[in-house]
């Protein structure tokens, strides 16, 4: 007995679609074709070797990858193969610089000069400094010596000295001064026990129940603990009963769960 074709599930509507699907992707797999390996998998090609470790192969120095095979790059003149897969593939050799993207050009070096140890500039020989493309003497001052300076003078002013409009003047010091030695800021400072004042050292006067103390800008001198400073004097503290000295020693403050009213320290809710 012969079944009919709408009663058959192979000819039905489903079974009809999927055989479509079936022929589109099978006519898409025919168009791409084998697939190409770009990752240094499949046979070892020519001018490459196998991994010392993990799968696949990679190209030999000078060659890169080129699909499955390996392609030899064009390392021009004064230039070495990088054998890495991006880039040029080469790079100019110590005392070369790239020209043009193709050839490896030697850096000039003027006279007095020396090529950097990176080969990739170079850099004036001590007693010279670089103006434009040439390294010219520096013409040390008096009471002056030569310094690293590849950008600046190249010259710095002996201690005591200082530098205005090419020369080094002597700084004039006053009493009870010393040199700072810096290269920036005030040439001097005054010693301990003494405060600038227009030019000079002025002796701090130091008030009973105090200290010297070096912050530049209070008046040199500090209250002892348990004192407060008022005007030109320390002047005791008078502690309030249920208050404590705070952290500096120069104030008060109410004890804990007590609060200040009226001068007082009285006990808070």
């Amino acid at each position: 007995m012969s079944l009919k074709r709408e009663n058959n599930p192979a000819c039905g509507p489903l079974a009809r679609l999927i055989a479509k699907t079936g022929c589109i992707v099978a006519a898409l797999g025919a168009l791409a074709g084998p697939a190409i390996a770009q990752d240094g998998t499949g046979p070892v090609p020519p001018n490459a070797q196998l991994r010392s470790y993990g799968g696949g192969w990679d190209c030999n120095l000078g060659y890169r990858i080129d699909g499955t095979v390996c392609s030899q790059v064009d390392v021009p003149e004064n230039a070495y193969p990088t054998g890495r897969s991006y880039g040029k593939g080469w790079k100019c050799r110590r005392g070369y610089q790239e020209t043009g993207g193709a050839t490896c050009e030697p850096i000039y070096v003027p006279d007095n000069a020396f090529l950097r140890s990176a080969g990739h500039s170079w850099q004036c020989e001590r007693g010279y400094r670089p103006e434009r493309d040439a390294c010219v003497l520096i013409e040390l001052p008096e009471n002056a010596y030569l310094i690293d300076d590849t950008w600046g003078d190249g010259w710095a002013c002996d201690r005591g000295f200082v530098a205005e409009a090419g020369k080094c003047m002597p700084i004039e010091v006053p009493e009870n001064a010393f040199l700072t030695n810096t290269d920036y800021g005030p040439s001097w400072a005054c010693e301990r026990g003494f405060l600038e004042a227009a030019g000079r050292c002025e002796a701090v006067l130091l008030p009973e129940n105090a200290y010297l103390d070096v912050d530049s800008y209070g008046p040199g001198w500090r209250c002892a603990r348990g004192y407060t400073a008022r005007y030109d004097e320390c002047i005791a503290i008078e502690l309030p009963e249920n208050a404590h000295l705070d952290w500096s020693g120069n104030r008060w403050l109410c004890d804990e769960n007590f609060k200040l009213t009226d001068g007082k320290c009285v006990l808070g809710r």
